[in-house]
Parts: C-alpha cells; sequence; structure tokens
C-alpha cells in the first residue's frame, strides 16, 4: 500500500510532508519498494512508531511504516523469538508472557517498533545487564538493492557486529531473532532519597540489586529510586492495588505532573517550587509483578528527550555539574532527569561498546525550546566521552562522533559495502554518519 502524506514523530518536533508512505507486508514488498527508489535515485527511511527525537527517521523522499509487516513468526521450546520489525514491544511483551517467556530487560517505555528500538540502541537499567540489542541473536534484512542477508554471530558476522544498532542504514529488517528467558517478577521498591548520598556511594547503589534507577529532581538535592529485584520462578504476585495504581501512575504521574507542566510553561519561576512538590508527592511503595509490567511506565506527557551515556565511573561527577548548574538558575527544569546503568557490549555503535555506561537524560516539555539545560548537558558529558543516544536529541556531526567511538570507521566502512548509492540515507544520517562514500 502506497500513498502520499505527512508524517510527524511521538513529540510532534520532527515532521515531513509531501513524502510517499509505503506500507509494506512482507520482505518481498520491503525489496520492491527499495528497488524502486534506487532505480529513481530516491531515498528511502524505515520508520517505527516515531518514538526517537531525533530526525533518524525522518524521510527525505520515501518513507516506509512497517505497521503492515508486524507479526510473531515463532517461538521455539529455548526461547528463541522470531518477530517482524514492526511488532511493538508492548504486543511482544504480552504475547511471550502468554507462553511462559521474557524480555530479559526493558526500557520504561514499550510503545516503539522491536526493529526501531534496536535500531536505535534502546536500553533498561542494570549493571549486569546490556541494552535491548544484547538479546538479538539474528537478524535478517533487505538490503538497498533489493537483496536479502541473514546476519548472526555465525553468518556473516562482520555485519552482525554493527547491525543489532544499525540506525536503519545498513539495510531495512526484515525479522530479528531474540533469546527470550523464563517468564520471571520483579520486586519493586521505590524510596525517596537524596542526591548528594546517591552520588557519594554511586557505584555501590547502582549495582546493589538486579535492576536500579533514579530520578533526580532539579532545583532540589530530592530523588526517587528504583530497585527492581528478579525473583525465582514461582514468586508470589503482589501487584499494587487498583485504586493506588491509578492513583499513583495516572493521577500523580501523569494528570497532576501535566498541570505543573502547564503552569511551569505560564510562570517559569514557578518551577523550582513545584519541582520541590513533585519530587514529595511520589513516597515509598513495595510491590511485585511481572518483569514487563514493572518495567514499563505510562508517559502520557509528552517531551522532548536528551540522553547521553558516560563511562560509569564519570556519572557522578557529571551530575554534580548538572547540580550546580540547575541551583545556578541557568535553566528551569520541570521534568527529573533520569539516571540508569548498564553493562558494557561488543556492538559497534552501541553507546556502551567497550565500556560500562551510566546514562544520564535531561527531559523538556514538548514545544519547548530545551535552551541551556541541554546544551549543559551536552558540554559536561562530552568532557568525559558521552555519546548520545542515537534516537534523542543531540549536536553533534560525524567528526564529533567519530572522536567518541573507537569503531566509528567500521561501522561506515559497512554501510558504504552494503549501501554505496545511499539508498537508506536521510540528512540526519549524512551529519552524524557523512555521506555515503562507496
Amino acid at each position: 500500500m502506497t500513498g502520499s502524506g505527512s508524517w510527524r514523530n511521538w513529540a510532534g518536533n520532527q515532521r515531513a510532508t509531501g513524502v510517499d508512505v509505503v506500507h509494506p507486508s512482507g520482505a518481498d514488498e520491503i525489496a520492491a519498494a527499495l528497488r524502486r527508489a534506487a532505480a529513481t535515485g530516491r531515498r528511502v527511511r524505515p520508520v517505527g512508531s516515531g518514538h526517537s527525537f531525533t530526525a533518524i527517521a525522518r524521510p527525505d523522499d520515501v518513507q516506509l511504516v512497517l505497521d503492515r509487516h508486524a507479526g510473531l513468526v515463532d517461538v521455539d521450546d529455548a526461547g528463541l523469538v522470531t518477530v517482524q520489525a514492526g511488532m511493538p514491544l508492548h504486543r511482544l511483551n504480552v504475547e511471550l508472557a502468554a507462553r511462559g517467556w521474557a524480555l530479559t530487560n526493558l526500557g520504561d517505555i514499550d510503545r516503539q517498533t522491536v526493529s526501531g528500538a534496536l535500531s536505535t540502541g534502546t536500553h533498561g537499567t542494570g549493571a549486569r545487564f546490556g541494552g535491548l540489542a544484547t538479546q538479538i541473536r539474528a537478524l535478517e534484512l533487505v538490503l538497498a538493492d533489493g537483496s536479502r542477508l541473514r546476519c548472526s554471530a555465525d553468518e556473516h558476522p562482520d555485519v552482525f557486529a554493527a547491525a543489532r544498532v544499525g540506525l536503519g542504514a545498513l539495510g531495512v529488517i526484515d525479522t530479528v531473532t531474540l533469546q527470550a528467558e523464563p517468564a520471571f517478577a520483579l520486586r519493586a521498591e521505590e524510596r525517596p532519597a537524596r542526591l548528594g548520598e546517591l552520588l557519594d556511594g554511586f557505584e555501590e547503589f547502582m549495582s546493589s540489586t538486579d535492576h536500579v534507577e533514579f530520578y533526580w529532581f532539579p532545583h532540589t538535592d530530592r530523588c526517587l529510586t528504583k530497585r527492581n529485584t528478579r525473583l525465582p520462578p514461582g514468586a508470589e504476585l503482589e501487584p499494587l492495588p487498583r485504586w493506588r495504581a491509578v492513583w499513583e501512575d495516572e493521577v500523580l504521574s501523569n494528570a497532576v505532573f501535566a498541570g505543573v507542566v502547564a503552569a511551569g510553561r505560564r510562570v517559569p519561576a514557578l518551577i523550582p517550587p513545584l519541582a520541590a512538590v513533585s519530587a514529595r508527592a511520589l513516597g515509598a511503595r513495595t510491590w511485585t509483578d511481572a518483569s514487563h509490567r514493572v518495567f514499563v511506565s505510562r508517559r502520557r506527557v509528552r517531551f522532548v528527550e536528551m540522553e547521553y551515556a558516560v563511562p560509569r565511573d564519570a556519572a557522578p561527577a557529571v551530575l554534580a555539574e548538572l547540580h550546580r548548574v540547575a541551583t545556578a538558575g541557568e535553566f528551569r527544569a520541570a521534568f527529573p532527569v533520569e539516571v540508569r546503568v548498564a553493562a558494557a557490549d561488543d556492538i559497534a555503535p552501541s553507546t556502551a561498546s567497550g565500556r560500562d555506561t551510566a546514562y544520564i537524560a535531561a527531559h523538556v516539555p514538548a514545544r519547548t525550546d530545551p535552551g541551556s539545560w541541554f546544551a549543559a548537558l551536552e558540554s559536561v558529558a562530552g568532557s568525559v566521552g558521552g555519546r548520545p543516544h542515537w534516537g534523542k536529541l543531540h549536536g553533534l556531526d560525524v567528526d564529533a562522533l567519530r572522536s567518541r567511538y573507537p569503531r566509528f570507521d567500521e561501522f561506515t566502512a559497512l554501510r558504504a559495502r552494503l549501501d554505496p548509492a545511499g539508498v537508506l540515507g536521510n540528512a540526519h544520517l549524512d551529519r552524524v554518519l557523512g555521506p555515503v562514500a562507496g
């Protein structure tokens, strides 16, 4: 199915008009769309659910929307699950749970498609756990010339080493095979804390259980910590009572917070006192539930985001400097700063490639100029070799990114080999990867 139309991402900060929009069903239709574009000198971008804040999915000419290529292909007895690229994570989680399986780790949003989340390096948190791409065991790609390539650790391992976080620049994902594990429960513990104590004992706290993160409320020293502990098979579930989940996760975390954001946009001077109110509103709680229901949170207030991956031991200094910036009043930030960790991996364009990593994410309301707040994070993170999330806002170009990634040229050389005409490109990839040099 093909038509002409417009597109905007979830946050509304990326838009395109007058482009050809193709909804392929199956690998043959994906291949045909790529061959047509190549024959006419047009460029193609695949897109999932539009949850990236950068222009990585914004098409110059043709956009492949994978909503008709979104089925579950297979789940075998060893937990290898194969899905088509457009399958949303929230649907995959339900399909796996019904069969007694679960993904090892997840981010806190599940609206992305599998291919979109993997291609941009989406991650959760956990000092011993890698990002979602580390769960990949095989990929089927449709290359720019319409040919197909299967890659894994044993088949075309050079492609597999990069395509797990491929930015949609090496080929269009047809199917992906992930390693799931037997379904498990998490005991979730949320507690208030002070920023100073978390920075003083950062490594100990972030590795104190399986999946740890915290939210720091700028203009205060207050934080909300989240510690999720994996439980043995058969553990009894004790989810939050329905009334409490609705009150805290829908009313306080979304409806009331939306009011706080709106008030801060009208009167910026209110943001610091409102931040203190927000920090105090969310208190201690403990519950146990299926892993995918604990990992994921509802995000109904729209925002734009910048996230930097920094060496884990550098995170306390980065956060301390951001606290100084916020205290000095250089920018008023209504959203909390999210702090997570991940283990090093061996994926060339991964933000955790070759080093244990901490992730520091700043947010501002959608349709808001992030101004000096994002600039401060980018500057401070850059001073320690920080790498920006591929799907979140940043100001770096190919020269700056090459200096942050030891294997950057390995990725761009592979791109030139697989797509020498630059069919799978756009203006954004020209900026962050450079034009294809085939």
